[in-house]
């Protein structure tokens, strides 16, 4: 019999792999994450079901969402994509159907789908992306500025400057934040 050689002496732990590179926001892997998910489905991009409204409009985004894309055996083209569909909408979508599939290949830049494929069922609520209002209103400039800002012959320009100087002059001053305690390390209050 052989003998095995043992490493002498105390084992050493296990370390982690050392990183590789910097690091990264988490929205830069969330379409790595999903991605496995999306392609399961048949997607080979994510973008055709986070983009849907952007792709068919936001009229028929509301009433169908992409389902799967099901390509022959061994092509990533002429593939059949199937949207699910509310109710007695499918009537419509059926009649806008070579629409859709053209706008979905332009989105994919090729002849991705061929056909459409139609189901009828449960479509989720996306909300809607609405711009938050203002918080305040607009700034009005100092009463002092406003002949050398109408010389400016750029609005936007015009516009952000005057909120700029508008800023600065509703300043007070340096902020204060008041007296703050800072605890000592070995010393206890009494």
């Amino acid at each position: 019999m052989s003998k095995r050689a043992t490493p002498k002496g105390p084992a050493k732990p296990v370390s982690e792999r050392p990183r590789s590179g910097p690091a990264r926001a988490v929205g830069d892997l969330l379409p790595q994450v999903g991605g496995a998910a999306f392609r399961r489905f048949g997607f080979v991009q994510s973008g055709i079901v986070t983009r849907w409204a952007e792709i068919v409009g936001p009229k028929y985004a509301g009433v169908s969402s992409p389902e799967s894309i099901r390509f022959p055996p061994g092509k990533k083209a002429e593939g059949v994509l199937t949207v699910t569909v509310k109710g007695a909408h499918a009537a419509m979508m059926q009649h806008i159907a070579p629409e859709i599939v053209e706008r979905v290949n332009r989105f994919f830049g090729y002849a991705a789908v061929a056909r459409l494929n139609l189901k009828q069922g449960r479509v989720a609520e996306r909300p809607s992306r609405a711009a938050p209002p203002s918080l305040r209103p607009a700034p009005t400039p100092p009463a002092e500025l406003g002949p050398g800002l109408r010389a400016i012959a750029d609005p936007e320009l015009q516009a952000v400057l005057a909120a700029l100087a508008a800023g600065v002059a509703g300043n007070r001053g340096i902020p204060v934040l008041g007296p703050v305690k800072v605890p000592v390390i070995g010393k206890t209050e009494k």
